[in-house]
């Protein structure tokens, strides 16, 4: 099954529940608009590389299609066209007044130089730049993608269309980014597990937690959470993993990663190969990687009472299945990961007012937002005897269904 077939099944699911007429059920089980393109990127050599590169708008009853752009050697249509899903149910479900939308370039940017990179960042908004807009569709960073590659694409757009900052978020602080927005995709996740443990009547010091994928998303979660008290007992990234049932410190670790290129061989634990890691006794795993990280080949290897996710899609409907019927957890991704796009629409919002909020400010209100879908979702969950995504998709399909209707576009 293709990861938006996946996707589109967890939909379909609601709409089922929700009784939603055949109409409603076709309009939004596929996306509105899709463009492929050509990005056409003059290398350092003198010769010229193609890369194919999309960008896929799913849904914008709600307002401005949303989403990332990544740079990546196995981006697919069909990839991109699922995460403009997941991220039309994520800004519903958060009740944010965008869309959904997702862009990407199948390209391996380490290949790159800087210069050549910045071309490619150029060139792919060249290439979709007619789609974009402050109110038709915002881009932001995605894997492979940063503050600095979102300032080349909000530059080469500005040149032909002017002074408009809110057409990107993820942007550097120069640029009009905003304060918080590095480690809003990890404090958006922490807070929602924050919320549900206190749910469970769990203590943050007797939680064990494991982090696969110690990028910007899971690094920041692991250095937070280790911060408010939580036991990180094990971190990977593609080249290891390092475990201490005692408790790591992810700031050291961090430092070793940064030193080293890796968190394997970290002095303060026992370094294992990476896909290890989801054997490791926890209560918690976060899988902040790539997408399908748990599937139907590994999932038995799973010893976590809760699986938190982080990435886009890191959990296969199958192997939801088989986890469920152990009586284990699944955090929703349109949850979880949801802290990112909060914070894009801070960041948003600010342009948009010509303002600049006090870090302190913007995670105050990532706090609040976070915590009220996060009690929305349980108290679902709790009512209609649903699973936590069941719950999400129902908060979230039901708003987006809502607002087709009131803008009479069937």
């Amino acid at each position: 099954m293709g990861a938006f077939e996946a996707v589109r099944g967890f939909f379909q699911g609601s709409a089922e529940r929700l009784g939603l007429e055949p109409e409603m059920r076709e309009m939004l089980s596929r996306p509105y608009r899709e463009l492929a393109v050509q990005v056409r990127v003059p290398m350092d050599d003198g010769s010229l590389a193609v890369f194919p590169g999309y960008r896929v708008q799913y849904n914008g009853a709600r307002g401005p299609y949303k989403g990332g752009v990544r740079f990546h050697p196995q981006v697919t249509l069909d990839e991109i066209r699922c995460f403009a899903a997941l991220m039309t149910w994520k800004t519903a479900l958060l009740d944010l007044p965008f869309g959904g939308g997702k862009g990407g370039v199948r390209v391996d940017p380490k290949l790159l130089s800087e210069a050549e990179l910045e071309r490619l960042s150029r060139r792919f908004m060249h290439a979709v730049g007619h789609l974009v807009g402050p109110t038709r569709d915002v881009m932001a960073p995605d894997v492979n993608t940063d503050a600095r590659v979102m300032g080349w694409m909000f530059d080469q757009y500005s040149r032909h269309v002017g002074w408009h900052p809110e057409i990107i978020t993820g942007k550097p602080l120069a640029l009009g980014g905003s304060l918080g927005r590095d480690a809003a995709t990890g404090r958006g996740a922490l807070v929602c597990l924050d919320r549900l443990v206190r749910e469970w009547g769990w203590s943050r010091e007797e939680t064990r937690v494991v982090v696969q994928g110690f990028g910007n998303a899971g690094s920041w979660f692991a250095r937070l959470a280790d911060e408010w008290g939580y036991r990180v007992i094990g971190i990977s990234d593609s080249k290891g993993a390092v475990v201490n049932p005692g408790g790591l410190e992810p700031h050291m670790v961090l430092a070793h990663k940064r030193e080293t290129g890796s968190v394997a061989g970290f002095y303060g634990g026992e370094t294992l190969e990476a896909d290890e890691l989801l054997g490791v006794e926890a209560d918690v795993i976060v899988p902040a990687a790539l997408e399908e990280s748990i599937r139907a080949d590994n999932v038995d290897r799973i010893r976590a009472k809760v699986i938190l996710e982080v990435a886009n899609y890191p959990v296969t409907p199958e192997a939801e299945q088989v986890l469920l019927g152990r009586g284990v957890t699944v955090v929703p991704d349109i949850l979880s990961s949801a802290g990112g796009v909060v914070v894009s629409y801070l960041e948003w919002a600010q342009n948009t007012q010509h303002e600049r909020w006090r870090e302190q400010e913007v995670n105050d209100r990532l706090a609040e937002m976070m915590t009220a879908a996060t009690e929305a979702v349980i108290t679902r969950s709790e009512r209609y005897e649903v699973t936590l995504r069941e719950a999400a998709y129902d908060i979230a399909v039901a708003r987006v269904a809502e607002a087709e209707r009131a803008r009479g576009y069937w």
